[in-house]
This record gives structure tokens, sequence and C-alpha cells, in this order.
């Protein structure tokens, strides 16, 4: 053998002797592993965060050192972990250790069985809060609660029930609280609704303005609720599987909003990767808000577990669900829009209406002209009525599409608003997966939706609302894996997240869950019942339960 190849097998063997002599901090033996990049495997080995090796059980176990935490699936499914692409969590993780959430109630009872609890605990006169997630077709009778059985389950306490963004319902002692008592108390366009005999109902109706105001009018958490908050409601996220999320800001979100997760992430107490948008502050200061906001915060400034991922999903307040721009208000967009990408910026934008889309496509399309935006990942939310000329015109641009379950909730109205011709195409999951547009999955929760991501995936998979009701056609269902795709390297796309999450491979972080059942057969209307046993962000488990129990306890 010449002294050349001598030197070449001994170079190549220095080079991998590290990666042998270094045992596994974790294996994961005996299970239904889907990686989503080579199939499906029975074990894997994780290593300062990372996945080092897949394979089959016998031969990642052999990598086991006697410190090697060794967990048997015992033929447990094991998902990449689930990256919510479009949450608004950071404002839903605020007050999340003070209100209450009535996502997953089945009856009007239940519910105000959880407003009675609250109300035990409360001191009197103090607010109690159902910010959304909830919709009536979720409720065996339904309709919506009553200001009198609100009252009921909460005689001593002021009562504030959000219904989306388009209905409040308060009980007398929180209009009393509010002064309410006309329509003008409650600006700039709410309208109290009265019965047949003028009374009035607790019922408000109103746009986004009005109930965002309205909002703003509670008492807020104090900063250690807030703080408790969110690490309660990260944990909540992580038991249903989830280990990312890109929060694109929101209404009655501020700069100092963001304290408390900053707090958390300093201890170092975080367990959700949360990546995080500019919200536009003042009406007609947008560039100017913007500017000073990032003087000191760049593209992509943060790390693995918080980081800074540009501006959205209001750029410009006057194109934030208008059907109807002017050139004036485009032209200002544009300069805000030209700016982030001079930038480097990402940007998202909310966008409810194929009608209107091209309106934002021109302007992205000006942008692009002179600052190419494909490299910049910018995407469009929600969108769920596009056709396929306005996502080919996204896919063009290189701008990808968040979508989400809205029609979960809100089918039934879309039907009864849009008609069966469009409704069976909405959202055309498959039609974009085809084109090979980038595709995001999410919830939009908390307001509009329950954060759950098995909910999302279920109605992805059967297109039913929460009512029962069937929406989408077959050729708009994707199958169980793209959909998971869409939720785990699809949402990762957004954020270059890409080629370090969002499958189980070798040198990816070991982000992952073990489902409670096997998410590729159990039966579809099961999968919104699935949770995870145990969540693991970067190696760590951030959450145990059931026969894992005991593995959490150890690492607190």
């Amino acid at each position: 053998m010449s002294i050349a190849r001598c030197l070449m097998m001994f170079g190549a063997l220095a080079l991998a002797a590290p990666a042998f002599a270094q045992t596994p901090d974790t294996v994961l033996l005996n299970g239904k592993i889907v990686t989503l990049a080579t199939g499906t495997v029975e074990a894997l080995a994780v290593r300062d965060g990372k996945i080092v090796a897949v394979g089959k059980s016998e031969e990642i176990g052999k990598l086991a050192g006697p410190a090697t935490r060794k967990i048997d699936l015992a033929g447990r499914t094991v998902i990449p972990g689930l990256i919510d692409s479009h949450m608004h969590a950071i404002r839903a993780a605020l007050f999340y250790a003070t209100e209450v959430n009535w996502i997953g109630t089945k009856t009007i009872p239940e519910a105000m069985e959880r407003i009675r609890a609250k109300a035990k605990l409360a001191k009197p006169g103090e607010w109690i809060i159902v910010a959304g997630g909830w919709t009536p077709p979720q409720f065996a009778e339904r309709r919506k609660p009553t200001q009198a059985e609100l009252a009921a389950a909460a005689p001593d306490n002021p009562v504030y029930i959000q219904l989306f963004y388009s209905n409040i319902l308060l009980t007398p002692a929180g209009f009393k609280a509010l002064n309410i008592a006309k329509d003008e108390d409650v600006p700039p366009r709410g309208k109290l609704e009265r019965d047949a005999q003028g009374n009035l109902t607790g019922w408000i109706a109103g746009d986004n303005p009005t109930i965002s105001g309205l909002f703003d009018r509670l008492p807020l958490p104090t900063f250690g609720q807030s703080v408790e908050g969110t690490k309660q409601f990260f944990r909540e996220l992580n038991r249903l599987g989830i280990t990312g999320v890109s929060d694109p800001g929101g209404f009655n979100l501020v700069a100092s909003s963001y304290q408390p997760l900053f707090k958390v992430w300093q201890d170092r107490t975080l367990t959700v990767r949360a990546i995080y948008s500019l919200f536009a502050q003042r009406r007609g200061k947008e560039l100017e808000d913007i500017q000073l906001l990032t003087q000191m915060l760049p593209m992509g400034f943060g790390d693995d577990m918080l980081r800074f991922n540009g501006i959205g999903e209001n750029v410009a307040w006057a194109m934030y669900n208008n059907d109807a721009p002017t050139e004036a208000q485009k032209q200002q967009y544009y300069e805000i829009a030209r700016w982030a990408a001079a930038r480097g910026m990402t940007l998202t934008q909310h966008w409810n209406n194929n009608k209107s889309v091209g309106d934002l496509l021109d302007v992205f399309e000006r942008v692009n002209k002179e600052i190419s935006i494909a490299p910049l990942r910018w995407s469009i939310a929600h969108l769920n009525d596009a056709t396929p000329d306005n996502l080919a015109r996204m896919k063009a641009l290189g701008v990808g599409w968040l979508m989400q379950n809205a029609m979960y909730f809100q089918g039934e109205a879309f039907l009864r608003e849009r008609g069966n011709e469009v409704m069976r195409l909405s959202p055309p999951i498959k039609t974009a997966l085809n084109m090979g547009l980038v595709v995001g999955g999410g919830t939009d929760a908390h307001r509009v939706m329950s954060y759950n991501p098995f909910v999302s995936l279920q109605w992805m998979i059967d297109g039913k609302t929460v009512g029962g009701l069937a929406t989408r056609d077959a050729d708009e269902t994707p199958t169980r894996e793209e959909a998971l795709r869409l939720y785990t390297r699809g949402s990762a796309w957004f954020t270059f997240d890409e080629g370090r999450r969002g499958t189980l491979a070798v040198g990816k972080l070991a982000d992952l869950a073990v489902l409670s059942k096997d998410y590729l057969s159990v039966p579809a209307d099961e999968i919104g019942a699935l949770t995870s046993l145990l969540t693991m962000v970067g190696g760590r488990i951030v959450y145990a339960d059931g026969p894992y129990a005991a593995l959490e306890e150890k690492r607190n």
C-alpha cells in the first residue's frame, strides 16, 4: 500500500473517531419513528441536542454507554416536533395564567363550569375573561351562551367573553365596570344587541378595531402572572407535541408585551422555539416605528430558542383587511416592503380574500423588480379561497403560503356566504402542493381558533368542521404524511430552519414527540384527540406523561 493511501486512510479514521468515541446522551428504542426523511425506523440516538444516528433498535442500542438514557418506546409512534407556522402564542401566553379557555368544551354547561371554577378562585370584582378560541357549533346546543347563564356562573365577578373579532358578551357587572350603556361607549363601531323588547342581551357586535379596543380596557395581568402564563402555555403546547411556533405579533401587543417572554428565555426555561415578527404599531407611523424598533434587532437576531424574523402580519394598517386599497395606500405599503427587502427582512402579510390579493401581489412584484424577494421567504397568511392563478403568482415570486384550519370553526358561515363551489375548494391544499408552493400548517390561535395541532391535522385530512360538516373535496385533501410535512418541514422553511428541524435525520435538532396513539393508522376522527406522552426540544425532555412521567421528574 502506498504512503499516500495510508495517509488518506489514517485521516479518514481520525475524522470518524470522535463520532464513534462519544456515546449518545439518549437513545429511543423499539418504536415507529416517522422521520419524514428516510422513512420509518425503529430507533434513534441523540447527543448534544442533535440526532446522531437512526436505524434499527439493535444497532442503535449498541451505541449506548453506561450514562446513556435509554427510552423504550414499546412500539409507540414518534413524529418530528410540530411547528405552528402562524400562532399568536406570545399574546396567548401573556394571559394564559389568568384567563379561562373553552377549547375542547362540548356543551354550554361544560363551558359554564369552567367559568364557575374560575369564579371560586377569583376575588369579588376580579375579571373573568375568555378571549376566544371557541365557536357556537362546538356546543351540542349549537348556540351562543346567554348573559343570564354567565351571571349565574359568576355572580360576584364581571365576565368578558370574546367570539372571534366580531362579538363580545358581558355580564351586567362587566357593563358597569367598563361604563358601557350605549353604542357610543364602544367606539369606533360597537353596537349593543337588544331583544324584541328593547332589553340589552349582553352581546356587543363590532369589528377588529372595536373588539381590540374593548379588550384594551380590561386589566392586564401582572408581570409575574404573564411570566407564569408563558411557562404554562408553552408547556401546554409541549403536551400537544409542539416544539416550535412562528408568532406574527397581533392586536393588543406593544413592545413591552414581549418582556415576560424574554424573561422566560433569559432564565433558560423556554420550552418552545419561538420565532417572532413585529406587528405594525401606530397607524400612519408604521415605517417609523419599525425602523426604531429594529435598530438593534437585525434579521435573525437571537438563538435556537428565540429569534427575530422580520415584520408582519400587519405591515401597514391601511392595507389590513382592505379589499379596495387606494394607490396611495399601496404606495405606503411598497415603501415599507422595499425598506424591509433592502435589509434582508422576512415579511408576512395577513390577507383574507382572493378577490383582492392581487393588490398585495402587485406590490410584491414591484419590490421584486428592484430586489429579489425569493431569498427572503416572504409569505401570505390565510387566503383560504386562493385561486390557482394567484398561487402561481406567489410561486413565481418565491412567496410561501401560511395555511390554517379556519374552516374548522367557520366552515358553516363560509358556506352560507360563498356557496358550495367555493367551499369545496377551500383551502386549495393539494393544488398548492402540486404546483410546488411552500405551505406551512398552523392554527392562527388562540382568539380565533384552538391551538391544538392535532385538531388542525384532523381537519386537513377529513375536511370536517367542528359541527361535523364535510366541506373540502377529496381532490384538495392531503394524505396524512403530507399534512404532517406541512406542520413540520413546511413550517420550518419560513424561518430558514428546514435544514435544522422538521425531520428526524442525522444532524438535525432532536425535536420530537412520542404520541399517545399512532397518527398514521388511528381512525381519522380520532386524530384530534392525540397528545404527546413525551416531547423533546433539542434532546431535552420538556414534557412527559404516562409511562414516561418519571423522566421529567428526574430531569427537574
